[in-house]
Formats: structure tokens, sequence, C-alpha cells
């Protein structure tokens, strides 16, 4: 089970475009802002449009959908996530959408002129674009502590075991995680590169940490009632049958590796761990082992578990 991880490109830290699409031969980006018409904010962006314009010869078209007519801010970079935007011209208020690090800004009489304003900013201007960026992959802890990652909904030990961790669950069901990675309300999810390629949701989180986190258990349960009602003559090959289909399945774990390459040549970038963030994240499992065990594991099971694995570790 890998980590998949997903983020916004911010341009000038108040433009996010994630897509543009060609029509009729030009190349149109669709901006919304909540600048009303005839504003002077308005009429910079008219102003940078014509400079696009020009720049590209004609090819590159920006068309401004003023006056918040396409929602408030946050309602803009979730539609740019969709796809039904391309670009927004924002204030904090939308970029803390993207990224919780820029309520920095939010810090009440942090500065107190513009010159305070640029002292303050500039030193913090390549950690606040990277954050911002696709190019911020999922390395080790911290940086999953950031995002808002999914959560198996029902399973409240395990989303408490996150949160005692200091990181951001978020219960969902699974046929909510490819709307919740559109509309921004995840950011991350744990996952096999098979079942992510299966249901397209490494298109929305294109950052892979190849990072063994556990494995995936499955198994074919049937009531006692209705096993009982199955003529006991053929118990034995029926429940061969099972025993063989395990085998097929497990002869299944290969396709994995197809399966990120074919995610790789979609725009997957899978990022493999140093030693120094491999330790970081063993580190991280051992200090929740006091979590984990007689909460989510009970006692008994976690102790024979953890005493195989020391066993193996030491063969």
């Amino acid at each position: 089970m890998s980590c998949f991880s997903k983020g916004c490109h911010l341009w000038a830290l108040a433009l996010a475009i994630l897509l543009a699409f060609p029509l009729s031969g030009k190349t149109v980006v669709k901006m919304a802002t909540l600048a009303p018409i005839g504003s002077p904010w308005h009429n910079l962006l008219i102003e940078m449009g014509q400079a696009w314009r020009d720049a590209t010869d004609g090819e590159v078209i920006l068309r401004i959908y003023p006056g918040g007519v396409a929602g408030d801010e946050r309602d803009m970079i979730r539609k740019i996530r969709i796809g039904q935007l391309h670009a927004a011209a924002v204030t904090i208020e939308g970029l803390t959408e993207i990224s919780r690090d820029m309520n920095v800004f939010y810090i009440p009489m942090l500065v107190n002129s513009f010159s305070e304003l640029d002292a303050v900013r500039k030193p913090l201007m390549h950690e606040l674009e990277n954050d911002l960026s696709d190019g911020n992959p999922i390395r080790q802890p911290a940086d999953l502590k950031r995002m808002k990652q999914f959560s198996w909904a029902g399973d409240y030990a395990a989303e408490q075991l996150w949160r005692k961790a200091g990181f951001q669950p978020i219960p969902l069901a699974s046929v909510d995680v490819l709307t919740s990675l559109q509309t921004g309300v995840i950011d991350a999810f744990s996952t096999s590169p098979m079942v992510a390629l299966s249901f397209q949701w490494f298109a929305l989180a294109p950052n892979m940490l190849d990072l063994k986190w556990g494995p995936i258990i499955g198994a074919l349960i049937i009531s006692d009632k209705k096993w009982q009602s199955i003529p006991t003559q053929f118990h034995a090959d029926l429940q061969q049958i099972s025993v063989r289909m395990e085998a097929d399945a497990r002869a299944i774990i290969p396709e994995m590796d197809a399966a990120v390459t074919v995610m790789e040549e979609n725009g997957l970038v899978v990022h493999q761990p140093t030693d120094e963030e491999f330790s970081s994240w063993k580190e991280l499992t051992r200090s929740m082992y006091p979590y984990i065990r007689g909460s989510l594991v009970p006692e008994a099971i976690f102790d024979k578990a953890i005493n195989l694995k020391t066993t193996l570790d030491i063969e």
C-alpha cells in the first residue's frame, strides 16, 4: 500500500492555474475573481489578459469571470480542481483552501507597513510557493501531517489513532474518495497501486511515495446458515476451490508493478524514500505502538505479531 498526494500550482501567490484547453486553435484560460467589474483589480486582470494575448500572438486568451459570478474564493479553488475553471485571482482566503500555511498572514498586527510586509513575506516566499505546488510530494511524516487524508468511515479507532499522532484523517466511504479529491475535501490517501489505477484516484493525486505501509488483506465470507444449506458432500470441493482462488489472487500481485507503469505513463510521479526518510516513517510507526496496542489491535495478538516480526529481523 503506497501513499498518494496532490496539490495545486500557484503563480505569484495569487493566480492558481491547473489547466488550459484549446478552443478553435486557441488556448482559453477561464479565470474567476471577486473583483468587481471596473475596479482597479479587475482592470489589472484585463491588462494582464491583453499582455498574454500580445505575448503569444493571440494564441492564449484570458477569459475573466469577475464580481463573484463563479462563487466565493473557496468555490473557485474547488472548481479549478474539477476543471470547471482554470485559474483564479484570489486573496489569502482562497489560498488557505490549498495550504493552511497561508493562514500565517492572518496573524493580527503581524505587519504595520509594506516594508514590514516585504521583510516577512520575502523570506517565507519560497516555502509558501512550494507548499502550494504539485512539486511537493509526501516524503516524510511531517509532509503528510499537513494534508487531509482519507480514512475509512466507521473505523473510529483508526481515526482516533491518526489524530493522536498529529495527522488529519477525514472519514469517508470509499465511493466518495474521487469526489473528495476533486473538491479538496482530502489531499492524500493510502492504497495499493491497482486500486489507485482502477478507480482513477491517481489522476487527482499525481505523487506516490513508494512506501510499503501495510498489506491489504481480503477474504471471502459466507453466512453459516447458507453454508449449512449446501449439501455436505460438496463442502470439501468448494473449500479446495476457494484455496485455489487464494493462490490465483496472490499471482495477481506482480500486476501491481504494471499498474504503476501505466500510471507513470499518465502523469504519476513515483518517489522512492531515502534511507533517512524511511527511518522517519519507522520511527513514527514505533511511536504509535502504544496507541495501537490494546485499542486498535488487541494486546495478545499485537504482541505475537511484533515477536514474529522481531524474529524475522534477527534472521
